[in-house]
């Protein structure tokens, strides 16, 4: 499998870096990995700063960058090569994945706000929106002790998560042997104002074991579109029903049952439509502290490469 771990030296970059290195699986038998950083361009009373040196500047701010990473992979014998740019770190990163078309992009996220992250703009928020390939986000969870993840799977009766459940069949070995997987689906609060909507459309008076049959059968709805993905590939999944707000009920879930792993499809907005439009996946990676894996619908689903 190739990787595109972007790295700018700080602590989330190198949590990404160990979580890569504690992934046998992740790894493979001849993983190839690239370490990119990219420099942001100087202003122009930095360039007055550096006194006309701008090259040495960037190449001494990459060294930088480079060293942590090279510290961990070296120490586990990891192969790798090394990229170096200067501009817009998300404008560089899509030009690299143009380039060196890797199977995985891995970051680390310092993890704002789901809002503060969508309206101040994420490197990866944007790297979501100008590429196309799996985006394997690491927050500071600390690394899994077994190299069979426990792994939640994000349904919604959608494209985002058939794409999630394609991803997770096609790709059993990046989980590890032995892995073992939650189908979550959030079904939706039957607040006051929706029992009364449906109430007056059906000219009936709804009690709570209808609302509960409403919301269970919107479950059976969504599994329905994934069931016999995961039926094909012969994975046993265990299906879980969830009521409230998509974002903060996967992501407790995750925490609670200490899930190793999220993954979920996304649409991949950039930042002010993401704002807008209200981007589950986006939410999750902002406010969960356990890593997702992020798949684009439009991503084509290769098999795994050793």
């Amino acid at each position: 499998m190739k990787i595109l771990l972007p790295t700018d030296g700080s602590a989330c970059s190198t949590n990404a870096v160990e979580f890569f290195v504690s992934r046998t699986s992740l790894r493979g038998a001849h993983p190839q990995l690239v370490l990119l950083t990219v420099q942001q361009p100087l202003s122009a009373i930095r360039r007055l700063l550096v006194r006309g040196d701008e090259q040495a500047y960037y190449d001494a701010e990459a060294e930088r960058a480079l060293a942590p990473a090279r510290r961990v992979l070296r120490a586990e014998g990891v192969d790798f090569t090394e990229q170096k740019a200067v501009g817009d770190p998300a404008e560089q990163i899509a030009e690299v994945v143009a380039r060196e078309k890797p199977d995985l992009i891995l970051m680390g996220s310092r993890g704002l706000s789901a809002f503060a992250g969508l309206i101040l703009g994420s490197v990866t928020t944007e790297v979501l929106a100008r590429t196309r390939t799996p985006v394997l986000i690491v927050r500071g969870k600390e690394e899994p002790r077994k190299d069979a993840l426990r792994v939640a799977i994000a349904v919604d009766g959608s494209e985002y998560g058939q794409a999630a459940a394609r991803y997770v069949v096609g790709h059993l070995e990046l989980f590890g042997q032995g892995a073992k997987f939650h189908a979550i689906n959030v079904v939706t609060t039957l607040d006051k104002e929706y029992y009364s909507v449906v109430a007056a459309v059906s000219n009936e008076k709804l009690t709570k074991k209808d609302m509960k049959l409403i919301q269970y059968e919107d479950f059976v709805d969504a599994m329905k579109t994934v069931r016999p993905i995961f039926k094909a590939a012969g994975l046993k999944v265990k299906e879980v029903c969830l009521t409230g707000d998509p974002a903060d009920q996967i992501a407790d879930y995750a925490e609670e049952n200490r899930l190793d792993l999220i993954v979920m499809g996304s649409h991949g907005y950039g930042n002010f439509k993401s704002a807008v439009m209200g981007s589950v996946a986006t939410h999750v990676a902002a406010q969960g502290n356990v890593p997702i894996l992020l798949i684009r619908t439009e991503t084509h689903i290769p098999p795994m490469i050793e």
